[in-house]
């Protein structure tokens, strides 16, 4: 089944050249085709709930101390809000220097996409995304689609079970094969990436053509370097200091998720598979069940620097520039509004609009300056966003002493290859009730 699975993404990267073509060729045929890319996605979303319960019941309810737990969510949102500023510095020093939007002009047709654009971001608020995180019952966080909902249900459903003790591991028990009919779903669902990829490129090829890049080629490069230098200087220095680990390693062992991120725009459609992935380069259970789904609305890096660059973009070509406070106001904003959004293709710009119309209205119209190539930044804020969240996952690993180097050294090297047909380690299955994280801590 490996053989084959990579023929599969072979076929991901042939879909998304023909993609390029048809868009490209038959605009027209190619924005029909958008609903493949959308059914895709759904499919992948279908199933992040479960696979989030399942993941984080085992991996908390397993643990022997709830201060463990703790201690894990506490390290990564203490690094997810450092990482998250040093984003947002960058951007403004960035977009401060090559002022990207000077010269460019607003078009009617721009402000009535920007309208609609800023009534989308207005749509929700603060107190609305912390009620949002309730569910209404136990089960419909499971079929909602929230990530939030899912976490909060699955780290109730955890405790719950480590209290219960020895009566809880039957429980447990069960978990891990319901986990393991999710997982296979999931990668029964892998084999339609090709079509999914092949619609949802075709379709915004289709429907933004050459023009769109060609006039705003130097905000798109920009944002693009400025993405690469974070990603391999910030977060590869800080890999390599904390944990020893080589940053483009890691992402070679994630390829195939930044090539299905790539195709969607959405790095949702990777959540389930990174977690299976940090678990097995060598992350305990707790470590990657909390870190990986709390990151992806959390730590928005790539968000973070696309709301400074494009904010900073629509003030210079607009003429009307921001002074340094008013930057950061509006970007802080910005950065807590857009909590929760990571996965969500599309969600930034919404997210940059309703900003703007709260602090500064006479800039929204410029929003529809980018609404062309929004699609196109969005993979970069997602593969940001996904880079992020492997880096977090390791390092917040290796704080809490639940990270076996010994083992990722293996995997890197392709020793351990990962199992593609079920996402799990099946000859390494422990007994519910013990923790992943005690075996790996002897090895580190």
């Amino acid at each position: 089944m490996r053989d084959r699975t990579r023929y599969l993404y072979l076929a991901v990267i042939a879909a998304v050249l023909l993609g390029i073509l048809v868009g490209f060729v038959w605009p027209e045929v190619g924005k029909e085709l958008k609903p493949l890319g959308t059914g895709f996605v759904a499919l992948i979303q279908m199933v992040i709930g479960p696979i989030i319960f399942c993941t984080i019941v085992l991996g908390v309810g397993s643990v022997r101390q709830a201060a463990q737990v703790g201690k894990v969510g506490g390290l990564a949102l203490g690094y997810f809000i450092a990482m998250s500023t040093v984003a947002l510095l960058i951007g403004l020093l960035v977009g401060n220097v090559i002022d990207p939007g000077a010269g460019l002009q607003l078009t009617d047709t721009a402000r009535q996409a920007a309208v609609a654009e800023a009534a989308k971001g207005s749509e929700g608020d603060m107190v609305a995304f912390l009620l949002g995180i309730i569910p209404d019952t136990v089960l419909s966080a499971l079929t909602s689609g929230s990530v939030l909902q899912a976490l909060l249900v699955a780290l109730l459903a955890g405790f719950a079970i480590q209290a219960m003790g020895a009566k809880g591991k039957p429980i447990l028990r069960g978990v891990e094969h319901l986990q393991r009919l999710v997982f296979r779903i999931l990668a029964m669902i892998m084999w339609a990436a090709p079509v999914g990829a092949f619609g949802a490129i075709a379709a915004v090829v289709g429907a933004t053509g050459i023009e769109a890049l060609k006039s705003l080629a130097i905000i798109m490069i920009a944002f693009y370097v400025t993405c690469v230098l974070f990603v391999g200087v910030v977060l590869g220095s800080v890999l390599w200091l904390v944990a020893r680990i080589n940053l483009w390693s890691l992402l070679r062992y994630l390829g195939r998720e930044f090539l299905l991120i790539l195709s969607t725009s959405s790095s949702e459609t990777a959540l389930p598979r990174l977690i299976a992935k940090m678990e097995h380069l060598g992350v305990s259970k707790t470590v990657a069940g909390i870190t990986v789904p709390t990151g992806y609305s959390f730590n928005l890096d790539g968000t973070a620097i696309y709301l400074t660059m494009a904010t900073l973009f629509i003030a210079s070509a607009t003429g009307s520039p921001l002074e340094l406070g008013e930057q950061v106001a509006l970007l802080l904003f910005m950065m807590i509004a857009s909590k929760g959004a990571a996965g969500v293709t599309g969600a930034g710009l919404a997210t940059l609009a309703g900003g703007l119309q709260a602090h500064r209205p006479e800039l929204v119209d410029g929003v529809g300056l980018i609404v062309g190539i929004d699609r196109f930044m969005s993979e970069a804020r997602a593969l940001t966003n996904f880079a992020g969240n492997a880096v977090a996952t390791v390092l917040v690993g290796t704080w809490t002493g639940e990270f076996d180097r010994e083992r990722a050294g293996r995997v890197l090297a392709g020793q351990a290859p990962f199992d593609e047909a079920t996402l799990l380690d099946e000859d390494e299955d422990e007994q519910p009730g013990t923790d992943s994280g005690d075996r790996e801590m002897s090895q580190v």
